[in-house]
């Protein structure tokens, strides 16, 4: 199934935070399934998003991007 998002905006906020996924893992912020479906660019669940937003104090468009089709 093609996707239409992805989660560079997470991935590059973990860079600017010189923070870890392991950290996210080792917290209980983060799965590791929940990271591998996250790398593979997947839906995961709002609510994730959601506790992500809180522990990195960001908001939803710093973790995922959306990608518009012509």
């Amino acid at each position: 199934m093609d996707t239409n998002i992805n989660y560079k905006p997470f991935f590059k906020l973990l860079i600017d935070l010189n923070m870890k996924t392991s950290t996210l893992i080792k917290d209980g912020i983060l799965s590791r399934s929940t990271l591998f479906k996250m790398k593979k660019n997947e839906y995961i669940s709002l609510n994730i998003l959601v506790k992500l937003c809180i522990a990195l104090n960001c908001t939803l468009d710093n973790l995922v991007e959306i990608i518009r089709s012509n």
